[in-house]
């Protein structure tokens, strides 16, 4: 089981001071941030894809399989996350399914279902433009299990989402197929610079509660082991200038590779 980071030059720059460890660095499909990280660490991609929004032909199965070959990743990943606009009718659970699964099933065909993975997404999301049926925990099983893939598992995802539907997020996360969990992601949450909640920021007591937890069902065999567990915060670009801070990571960075260590 091995411990990730979003790749950023701060996180460089702490690593190369022998201030954090990791075992990789995540990064999204960009060829010349990829060979920056490498410099560094192994990596591995964190692909843009949406099952549900249609975007497997413009990302490029062959693309996927050309990166996958240059970094060794191993796993295919895509957010269970169709919009309004994909649904006719955003209440009927069968009809989601079935259209996250016409972008699930040319992946699974491609690459073999033990290499593809499908992850949770916060609820409401920012934009506000995805139904909630796409959070229902029914939903995210019926796809996983049909087309025989994997669960990537975002702590911070289920934590907003399980805020907003006012229910236990422990008891949210136990309906999900954990039994197939391959990747872990966890990140801290807070208030964005709109005043809104949101992930990919410090990690806060409640969040460390949660990563606690969920560590603690991986090494009592509750849940299957992933073979990664990523840390979200920081990154390069827009999304992540204004998180990205080095106080933060030389913070949290150790405790959480600390942590992953002790369970392999």
């Amino acid at each position: 089981m091995n411990f990730a980071l979003n790749y950023s030059p701060q996180a460089a720059d702490l690593l190369g001071a022998g201030l954090i460890d990791m075992d990789l660095f995540k990064c999204p499909d960009w060829p010349d941030l990829i060979e920056q990280a490498r410099a560094w660490r192994p990596v591995y991609v964190h692909f843009p894809l949406v099952a549900g929004q249609h975007n497997v032909e413009r990302v490029g199965l062959g693309r996927i399989a050309e990166l996958r070959r240059e970094t060794g990743t191993d796993f295919v990943n895509t957010h269970i996350a169709a919009r309004y606009e994909n649904l006719d009718d955003p209440e009927n659970t069968e009809a989601a399914v079935e259209v996250m699964l016409q972008d699930v099933r040319p992946l699974v065909e491609r690459f073999g279902a033990a290499h593809v993975i499908a992850e949770n997404i916060p609820y409401p999301d920012i934009p506000d433009d995805k139904p909630r049926v796409v959070v229902e925990p029914a939903v995210i099983r019926q796809v996983i299990e049909t087309s025989g893939c994997g669960l990537l598992l975002d702590l911070a995802h289920a934590r907003l989402t399980a805020e907003h539907l006012q229910v236990d997020v422990c008891t949210y996360i136990e309906q999900l197929p954990v039994d197939r969990l391959r990747e872990l992601h966890v990140t801290g949450i807070g208030l964005n610079r709109e005043g809104l909640r949101e992930d990919h920021l410090p990690m806060t007591d409640a969040d460390w509660d949660l990563f606690d937890w969920a560590l603690d069902r991986i090494g009592r065999g509750q849940w299957a082991r992933p073979q990664v567990v990523a840390c979200e915060y920081g990154g390069v670009g827009p999304m992540f200038d204004w998180r990205s801070e080095r106080e933060v990571m030389a913070h949290d960075i150790p405790r959480m590779f600390t942590q992953v260590r002790s369970l392999r």
